[in-house]
């Protein structure tokens, strides 16, 4: 018998998380005084990991605007993305998407990004999505405020997006082959003859 123990290191790994709505109408107040409205186009709840960095940010900046969420002339679905249908953008930051609850009821949030690091981050991802796009069709909320947030989904369609989805791991450990690699080995079989034939 062969026995084979995987030994599993778990870490951290950045993953900035986005909630993408398609909306026809979407607004922020705060403090009863209406900070951002935008018309139809994409509502953007955007969490920065503890881990995250500057290209974490411009990466899902980049995503943002080419994801494809409205279909095209023809009536096909999912063809259009928001720079190509012309559309509005309302960026809310929301550390809350980070939130676990796996050892219980009460959400975790030790996965967020700390308040300054947070709020540099979120303000590259937002700089990044106006450099990208058009700056006047791309609004803001107001970094840890409490906001009042109000839309009128479009559909409903609502979408998460990280930068670092979780992958397959490979459960042996071992790297695999590439194309290029000549594999050496032995092959080791062990056969057991019945007592009967001994006899």
């Amino acid at each position: 018998m062969i026995e084979a123990t995987t030994l599993c290191h778990t870490q951290d790994i950045a993953s900035m998380k986005t909630v993408l709505q398609r909306v026809k109408s979407a607004s922020v107040t705060v403090d009863g005084q209406l900070i951002s409205t935008i018309g139809k186009g994409l509502l953007v709840f955007a969490a920065v990991d503890k881990n995250d960095e500057i290209k974490d940010a411009e990466s899902m900046a980049s995503k943002v605007l080419k994801v494809k969420l409205w279909e095209d002339e023809s009536g096909t679905k999912w063809k259009k993305n928001v720079q190509e249908l012309g559309g509005e953008i309302l960026c809310v930051s929301q550390f809350t998407l980070m939130a676990t609850t796996k050892k219980g009821n009460k959400p975790d949030f030790h996965k967020a990004a700390a308040p300054t690091k947070g709020k540099e981050l979120y303000d590259t991802f937002f700089s990044q999505v106006r450099k990208l796009y058009q700056e006047d069709r791309v609004k803001d909320g107001v970094f840890q405020a409490m906001m009042d947030v109000s839309l009128v989904n479009d559909g409903p369609v609502t979408i998460q997006i990280d930068t670092n989805p979780p992958e397959m791991k490979n459960p042996s450990g071992l790297e695999p082959p590439s194309e290029n690699d000549t594999v050496k080995g032995h092959v080791h079989k062990t056969f057991t003859m019945p007592a009967s034939l001994l006899e």
